[in-house]
């Protein structure tokens, strides 16, 4: 018993003496891209300065408040320069389609970041289990870039990143006949 108190007592010191720590920046709660940060979006954060990364130094509060973050982040991310300005979403080529779903039509806890996969099906009555010749079904790949829920008609609107052309495509697709799959890789 001793012993693994000894060795546990040596861990923390080694712990607290391995690099200095300095305290920086890190998000409270998930943002999404283009979104200017507040005071309550920020907190301090004790970490390794012994790092590659430019961490924003809790000191230097006013480079990030007010400022649009050019990312969807996390909650929890440590902040750092290139994380702040103008929105870098969608990347060329891509797109950003925002969906209004209903508990059912989407996985619970799908976040930002997820991978999914986007499925409509137009049907004819054809129900589960027994495919219609008039029923089709699509699917495209997509990424979560953002979950809002409105608890007035209990709608969730999920953003997907995904290309141009599908973006287009699901744009034009009744809400009705969405789903959203998590697919492997899916998550953080």
């Amino acid at each position: 018993m001793l012993l693994v108190l000894g060795c546990t007592a040596g861990g923390v010191v080694v712990a607290t003496r391995i690099g200095d720590r300095e305290p920086v920046l890190v998000l409270t709660r998930a943002v999404s891209a283009g979104q200017v940060l507040s005071a309550k979006d920020l907190r301090e954060e004790s970490i390794s300065d012994d790092t590659s990364l430019a961490f924003i130094p809790s000191k230097a509060r006013a480079e990030a408040v007010g400022h649009p973050v050019a990312y969807s982040l996390p909650a929890g991310t440590p902040l750092t320069r290139n994380l702040l300005g103008e929105a870098h979403v969608p990347p060329a080529g891509q797109a950003v389609a925002a969906v209004g779903l209903k508990a059912g039509q989407f996985p619970p806890g799908v976040q930002p970041g997820n991978r999914v996969s986007v499925v409509v099906t137009t049907a004819g009555g054809a129900s589960i289990g027994s495919p219609s010749s008039s029923s089709q079904v699509s699917a495209w790949d997509a990424t979560v870039t953002d979950v809002r829920g409105d608890g007035a008609d209990q709608t969730t609107v999920i953003s997907l990143q995904m290309s141009q052309d599908d973006a287009r495509q699901l744009a034009a697709t009744s809400a009705g006949q969405i789903s959203v799959v998590t697919v492997y890789g899916g998550g953080r």
